[in-house]
């Protein structure tokens, strides 16, 4: 009976562990795992509080890279509908890709920024 108990604790182990494994790969969690909770979102944002740098996702999902210039990248994910991204400060500037430009409504600033008609993988700068 020890045995048959050993073994089954052992084959939920290995299934918990293969889980784990598998959602630490990119793309197979949810889109705002791993994301401290102020960069990715799913309530929406007063526009007239959208700080810095504040994106909508709109469409179906988008990639979205930030990062502090030549520095640290402080996201790059898939976004999908419904979420968005909003950085309050901007302190060290930022750089800003966007996967699909037509998948997003954009706030630099708090003023909005019509980038539709972008090609893909549009990207730009913020200053501090």
């Amino acid at each position: 009976m020890a045995i048959v108990g050993t073994v089954a604790l052992l084959v939920a182990l290995v299934a918990l562990c293969g889980y784990f494994l598998y959602r630490s790969i990119p793309g197979t969690g949810s889109a705002s795992e791993g994301v401290n909770a102020s960069e990715v979102a799913a309530e929406p944002v007063d526009t007239t509080e959208t700080g810095a740098l504040y994106i909508d996702v709109v469409g179906e999902s988008t990639s979205v890279f930030v990062r502090v210039p030549g520095g640290d990248v402080l996201l790059d994910q898939e976004v999908v509908q419904g979420d968005s991204v909003h950085y309050r400060e901007n302190t060290d500037g930022l750089e800003v890709a966007i996967g699909d430009p037509t998948a997003v409504e954009l706030y630099v600033n708090g003023e909005p920024r019509d980038v539709s008609d972008r090609d893909p993988g549009y990207s730009f700068t913020l200053n501090p």
